[in-house]
């Protein structure tokens, strides 16, 4: 491990851990999000406090967090990309400072992908939201979304970013346990249009 691996994780990891949905909330409602809904800092969940600008403010500011990450590795440590992107996504779910319970990761994640290519970012965001419309679960569309994009990556022809897809499905599954467990159940929230 050199000094150039230590400098990407940390900063990777630092940008991933922001928690700006349990800061929004705190500064505009004066509330803890995880005391809200599901208990995730997410913009699913703080979409529950009925405030939809305050869930649009946390989509924005987690995908760009995500984006951010990958941006400064790309201009100054191009050959960490795939180690800046799987640290980023996995401060934002396990954050030191908030007992490592964070997000789900799906906006991080849109971030990140939104920095390493437009096509597949396009192709995740059409998925997500078509999944989205039928079934109307945003668990799944996350889920679904993340798994058509691995098989995408299959296509391409670059077996780094196809592995970095894969471990990407899994921790989203991981991430989304508890909400399949609620689908298998049929208590799954759904998303009101």
């Amino acid at each position: 491990m050199n000094i150039y691996t230590i400098i990407v994780f940390l900063y990777s990891y630092f940008i991933g851990s922001i928690p700006f949905g349990l800061i929004v909330t705190r500064v505009y409602l004066k509330k803890d999000i995880r005391n809200i809904g599901s208990g995730n800092i997410g913009a699913t969940n703080v979409l529950r406090t009925g405030k939809k600008y305050l869930a649009l403010l946390t989509l924005l500011l987690d995908v760009f967090k995500g984006y951010l990450a990958i941006y400064i590795t790309a201009k100054y440590f191009n050959d960490f990309i795939y180690l800046s992107a799987l640290v980023c996504l996995l401060g934002h779910i396990f954050p030191l400072w908030m007992k490592f319970k964070g997000g789900k990761g799906v906006a991080v994640y849109l971030g990140i992908i939104l920095a390493l290519s437009i096509k597949i970012t396009i192709i995740f965001g059409i998925s997500w939201l078509i999944i989205l419309y039928v079934f109307k679960y945003s668990s799944l569309s996350s889920i679904f979304s993340t798994l058509i994009i691995f098989l995408y990556s299959l296509t391409l022809n670059d077996f780094d970013l196809s592995v970095y897809f894969f471990v990407v499905f899994v921790i989203v599954l991981y991430s989304h346990k508890e909400n399949i467990l609620r689908l298998k159940n049929k208590k799954e929230n759904k998303i009101k249009f």
